[in-house]
């Protein structure tokens, strides 16, 4: 994909579903009672992932993907059965770690791997806890990585109180749902609050899960009730064209319908700190998965520092947010994002390789990155390293670069937007 500079960006879009929401709303719908009717489902390919998995284990799910409305007819917490071969999660660690705390609990064996991406992921992070509770997981290879072997559990599993040495809504979630097939509480704290997608969730279909500070405790659960489940925008897709309509001349762009949730939106409040001017209209359904829409005009820019309590709600957004930064004026800095490191790529690394690349002046650091803004940026070749967050970034950084950007793997935003160009390009004028 070659990206342009272009004019101005004028107009009016709606983000896909949230990607975390719309793998929750398949997992725990399957554990549910009843038919779950999920709306504005991400037809990415790790949500896919996600149900291509639970049918491989006996659930019956309608995808309409012309509407994007998911059917799944749950069968409770003890429904699913032995698939027939290895469970294969594609690209998605979310999948993986989810399914790990929910599989730990079930009678039968399985194993699970993906591409050779999540075959190189931390999935020690989730074994440990697991295990803990009395599960029985295996990282076959012997690295804490998948493939993943989970033995059967003839037993409740114990509740335990973990502190996990990372905020990570995937350890937490895992832990929790394991939870639920455990014989008394299990809680997990975090040194910051993750987003808490999970718990709003279960809590809807009936689980006891309460949250007091950084710390969320679930009690077993005898059953889980399906629900209608409208998933709002994926705030993280959001932040693209929210950072496009900052810094292309002459833009207004309005974003519909996106989740504003407080674990979610740093990326609001870093705009904010950098001087945006980002408005934020028609706030709704304040009680759950809080939804509004997003105005964003061209702002000149201005640097910030961010770490802390903020990463959490941001870490998918650093990317975007790097370049941002070298468009800003004075110096921005990144910190407490070594969690970066172990996504779908390094991205401290990838982002510093090829900001460089296109003239930036942005150095890495064990945590994060210092970009010094204000600096032209020039065309350059991207390897986007198959890793959709940085493909997406650098078309953004295409558009105001004073030559074109070569994007390669540039058909990996399939994985979380599949339309991504052709709502940019919808937008030029």
């Amino acid at each position: 994909m070659i990206i342009e500079k272009v004019n101005s960006l004028k107009g009016e879009i709606e983000v896909p579903g949230d990607k975390s929401i719309s793998h929750r709303a398949v997992m725990f719908g399957s554990l549910a009672e009843g038919t779950t009717e999920i709306t504005h489902f991400l037809q990415g390919a790790d949500c896919l992932s996600t149900i291509r998995c639970f049918r491989d284990m006996g659930i019956v799910i309608q995808n309409d993907i012309e509407t994007n409305k998911i059917l799944v007819r749950g069968k409770g917490l003890h429904g699913l059965k032995q698939p027939t071969d290895i469970l294969d999660v594609g690209n998605s660690g979310t999948t993986m770690r989810l399914m790990s705390g929910i599989l730990c609990g079930q009678r039968f064996d399985v194993t699970m791997t993906g591409d050779e991406s999540i075959q190189k992921r931390p999935m020690g992070r989730v074994i440990t806890p697991l295990n803990e509770m009395g599960a029985f997981i295996t990282s076959i290879p012997g690295n804490g990585c998948a493939p993943l072997r989970i033995k059967g559990h003839k037993s409740s599993l114990t509740g335990i109180h973990y502190e996990s040495p990372v905020a990570s809504a995937q350890i937490k979630s895992a832990i929790l749902l394991a939870g639920l097939y455990a014989d008394g509480p299990t809680s997990v704290s975090e040194p910051y609050l993750s987003r808490n997608h999970t718990e709003l969730m279960l809590r809807m279909l009936g689980a006891n899960v309460e949250s007091k500070g950084n710390t969320a405790t679930i009690l077993p659960a005898p059953r889980l009730h399906a629900e209608k489940i409208y998933v709002p925008g994926d705030i993280s897709s959001a932040a693209y064209f929210i950072a496009a309509g900052l810094l292309v001349p002459g833009s207004e762009i309005l974003i519909k319908n996106v989740g504003i949730n407080p674990t979610r939106d740093g990326i609001i409040r870093v705009c904010n700190m950098m001087g945006a001017d980002i408005v934020i209209e028609n706030i709704r359904n304040t009680d759950t998965e809080a939804i509004a829409d997003i105005l964003v005009r061209h702002s000149d820019l201005h640097g910030t520092e961010i770490g802390g309590s903020i990463i959490p709600t941001l870490i998918d957004e650093i990317p975007i947010i790097a370049i941002m930064a070298c468009f800003a004026k004075g110096t921005t800095t990144i910190k407490d994002a070594a969690e970066l490191k172990v996504k779908e790529s390094n991205r401290i690394d990838v982002m510093v390789k090829n900001l460089t690349q296109m003239g930036a002046n942005v150095t890495a650091t064990d945590d994060g990155m210092i970009i010094e803004g204000g600096k032209a940026l020039h065309g350059a070749t991207i390897d986007s390293k198959l890793d959709h967050r940085i493909a997406m970034s650098f078309a953004i950084a295409g558009l105001v670069s004073e030559r074109p950007v070569e994007i390669l793997g540039a058909e990996c935003v399939n994985i979380s937007y599949p339309n991504f160009y052709q709502e940019l390009k919808h937008l030029i004028r």
